[in-house]
């Protein structure tokens, strides 16, 4: 069965891209297009697409606001298209807070072996039909976290990807000011994640930051992953662990790579390290996630019901690689639990 797509953008040039782009997946039907946000309003309700490609930038409303009155009126999953420079980051981390599915770089569609995955952003976004694509984060209760101690050299990672934004908000809502380190790799473009750690740190409690080299792991700290040509890894003795980036070609389709972050973590921290894997396409990170549960580390997978595109905690959990699946809900408590003192 395909999945029926319409393709919303006000050039009629980038239309015609777009079209050609997806008609290259035998399974995906382009059923109509659109210009603007009144026009696409109008063949959502004629044609019920399964999935809609937006532009963020239109005549008249723009995508987000489309985007809004779309996930509260009628939830639809969507994948959004702009141009992703550092401008218009804020504007596509707002979307995908929003309910967009995910984001894809419009320069892409140009460059062959990259255009090839809005293909597969679509198919991916046709099975999220149905969930609740945009939830409004839930912070924990503040009362049993008014006295938490984490241990001495304890330590958090995680991995996330598609989905992963509203993912990450809902969970790092519910660390206390003084979590345990906490490292993560989210799979974004370079210009994305510097804003992505600005919007973290105004929404939570811990700081947030994008990891620097030579960063020394401290409690109350979070650090991302930047995006762009580099791995992030942990390093140093357990008083003294610190981030390190490294180049080099991606791992398990990803740079940065959940799987490079999960391995040093097993090798440097063992068992004072809990681990956690989130929504996303794919596999990156099981494999270093099996390599922390072998090293005596907690690790934890969110479950299915909860999970925008349940692959990565999927393979994860198919080769033993997590001590439990959980709700995303309680995997907050849950980590926070294992490191308290």
């Amino acid at each position: 069965m395909s999945v029926r797509t319409l393709v919303v953008d006000d050039s009629l040039t980038m239309q015609a891209l777009i079209q050609r782009t997806l008609a290259s997946d035998p399974q995906i039907q382009v059923v109509g297009t659109a210009s603007s946000a009144e026009e696409a309003r109008a063949r959502i309700k004629e044609l019920d697409p399964d999935v809609v490609t937006l532009d963020i930038e239109m005549p008249g409303m723009n995508g987000l606001d489309f985007l809004e009155r779309l996930m509260r009126l009628r939830p639809t999953p969507v994948v959004m298209l702009s141009t992703l420079t550092s401008e218009g980051a804020d504007a596509s981390i707002a979307a995908l807070e929003l309910g967009a599915f995910e984001c894809f770089d419009k320069l892409a569609l140009r460059r062959p072996d990259e255009a090839i995955r809005l293909p597969a952003l679509v198919r991916a976004a046709s099975g999220s039909r149905g969930r609740s694509v945009a939830a409004a984060p839930r912070a924990l209760d503040p009362a049993p976290l008014a006295d938490y101690r984490p241990r001495d050299q304890s330590m958090i990672a995680v991995g996330a990807s598609t989905g992963g934004v509203e993912a990450l908000i809902e969970l790092l809502s519910g660390f206390p000011a003084n979590c345990p380190p906490t490292v993560i790799v989210q799979h974004m473009p370079p210009s994305f994640t510097a804003s992505f750690a600005a919007r973290l740190d105004r929404l939570c409690k811990p700081s947030v930051e994008e990891a620097r080299a030579g960063a020394v792991l401290r409690p109350g700290k979070v650090y991302l992953a930047p995006g762009g040509d580099q791995h992030l890894e942990i390093a140093g003795p357990a008083t003294r662990r610190y981030c390190r980036l490294l180049a080099g070609p991606k791992a398990s389709g990803h740079q940065p790579s959940v799987d490079v972050l999960f391995h040093s973590v097993a090798r440097v921290a063992g068992g004072d390290a809990v681990g956690a894997i989130l929504t996303g396409m794919g596999a990156d990170g099981a494999e270093g996630m099996l390599a922390m549960r072998q090293a005596g580390a907690v690790t934890i997978g969110q479950d299915e019901s909860s999970s925008v595109v349940y692959g990565m905690p999927a393979v994860a959990h198919r080769i033993g690689a997590v001590v439990q699946q959980m709700p995303l809900r309680r995997i907050a408590p849950r980590l926070l639990q294992e490191c308290r003192a």
